[in-house]
């Protein structure tokens, strides 16, 4: 397969996030963050419709209390934290243009409320960026990707408390100033939809503090919008030569068959998906969701200038997540089926994957050109990839052949896609190396072209192997997209 699509310049790299991969969740000065709380649990125990959610306060306070055996996988991470240079010099080898990564706010301001930075966090990022722009590849910094301060959870319910605006903007700030001359792409929040689905991932809420679940949730969104673009004005300020955007959690869906019952719940679960881009790229509530609260007696607390805050600073580009597809149905008694975080019912015409994960990369080209179609800015595919149990050979070796095709074939729809006028920028594969999974908290679940000797419980050397996909990534790469 050839191909001369891809633009000069084009970003091909690698996503992670600090919470699945730095580990030395007690070191540095870093305080606890959300995700330190979520513990593994194996897949025939599990109950939960969000594993990863945690709900209540004697929920947490269990959390917090739990014996020396417990396992909370995200606190280990993949020891990047120690292991930096090794990493990135693999994603060196492997040719990286950019590395999406995200900063720890714990890390940096371990409370979430002080006013003054911990250094020692600030000099752990000028470190792994001095090391990423040694190989000439750019930092993508996610500011805030599921890494809410626990303490803001506990005294502030998190972001349901308009206070939290402050404390993130400070924070967006202080960084801004600190690496003006090291990173010039950025987003603000990482799939910020999860909110809907996790109250205490997303805005960092215990839900059941809060009356009203669903007006909880949306005020604490209207927080997030307002800080997000608070974030892009300082952004423009502090760096006038970067560029800064949003980030969904992208599911394209279609209605089960030409029904217009059908037709018309998958328009409305599109809505939803792109409500929060509406709000970030266009800079306003949509009609369709002012409705949607009015019918559901959802009143969002503004504060003057919030609507103007929201319609002058918005993002220069939209990202997005893109691992699956869902179909719609008008019956609300078909069965649903799961897949990162979102259910919907099984499409017959498409394959999945280990974990269930319905594959559509052809629904791929389908997204960017909708979504460029809706808002006309540059877009960004910063989460793609396939979680897989992978096998270590006698021999060593790692044969991910069902990666790479799933790969192949996405890159493929993207090349596509430009070809059909898609202003795309760039594409970070998720999980370029083995990571502890956001939703389950396996490390069973890979997704790596860099095989990483962990098991679920922590056991293991820790070893860095290249697997199959390493040398295919590296070629696509090499050619611009040219060779897949």
């Amino acid at each position: 397969m050839s191909n001369s699509r891809f633009p000069e310049g084009f970003l091909w790299g690698g996503a992670t996030a600090a919470n699945q991969l730095e580990g030395a969740y007690n070191e540095g000065g870093k305080g606890l963050s959300i995700f330190d709380m979520v513990e593994f649990v194996p897949k025939e125990e599990r109950t939960k419709s969000v594993e990863m959610d945690v709900r209540s306060e004697t929920e947490l306070e269990e959390l917090l209390n739990a014996d020396e055996g417990a396992n909370f996988p995200k606190r280990r991470g993949i020891d990047f934290y120690h292991r930096y240079k090794e990493d990135i010099a693999l994603f060196a080898e492997m040719g990286f243009k950019t590395f999406r990564m995200s900063i720890s706010w714990p890390r940096i301001f371990p409370n979430g409320d002080e006013t003054e930075p911990n250094e020692e966090g600030l000099a752990f990022y000028d470190n792994v960026f001095d090391e990423l722009l040694k190989y000439g590849i750019e930092p993508l910094v996610t500011l805030s990707h599921y890494e809410i301060p626990l303490h803001l959870v506990q005294k502030y319910n998190g972001w349901e408390d308009r206070r939290v605006v402050e404390f993130f903007t400070r924070y967006a700030e202080t960084v801004f100033h600190r690496y003006q001359d090291k990173v010039k792409y950025w987003l603000t929040f990482n799939e910020i939809n999860i909110s809907t689905l996790s109250p205490y991932i997303g805005s960092g809420m215990l839900i059941d503090r809060v009356e009203n679940k669903e007006q909880a949730i949306y005020q604490a969104l209207h927080h997030q919008f307002v800080a997000s673009a608070l974030a892009v004005k300082a952004c423009h300020e502090i760096i006038p030569d970067a560029m800064i955007g949003c980030m969904l959690a992208r599911m394209e869906v279609y209605p089960e068959t030409c029904n217009p019952d059908d037709v018309l719940a998958a328009l409305e679960e599109d809505q939803k998906n792109l409500f929060f881009t509406d709000v970030q790229v266009r800079g306003y509530y949509p009609s369709f969701m002012l409705s949607y609260f009015e019918e559901n007696n959802i009143e969002i607390e503004m504060l003057p200038g919030d609507e103007e805050i929201l319609a002058t600073h918005t993002v220069d580009y939209l990202s997005f997540s893109y691992y699956m597809s869902m179909v719609a149905s008008g019956s609300p008694d078909k069965k649903r089926e799961k897949g990162n975080f979102f259910s919907g019912v099984k499409n017959p015409y498409l394959e999945a994957s280990d974990w269930g994960w319905q594959i559509d990369p052809k629904g791929l080209r389908v997204t960017l050109k909708k979504m460029y179609d809706r808002y006309q800015v540059p877009l960004f595919i910063v989460e793609n990839g396939l979680g897989a149990y992978d096998t270590v050979e006698e021999d060593g070796s790692i044969i991910d052949d069902y990666r790479i095709d799933y790969l192949r074939a996405h890159i493929d729809q993207m090349g596509e896609a430009i070809k059909e006028g898609v202003d795309l920028i760039g594409y970070t594969s998720w999980g370029c190396i083995d990571l502890i999974s956001a939703s389950t908290s396996e490390m069973s679940k890979r997704y790596g072209f860099i095989y990483v000797d962990q098991d679920d419980y922590g056991h293991g050397t820790l070893e860095r192997k290249k697997k199959k996909s390493f040398e295919w990534y590296k070629n696509v790469i090499a050619t611009n997209g040219e060779e897949l």
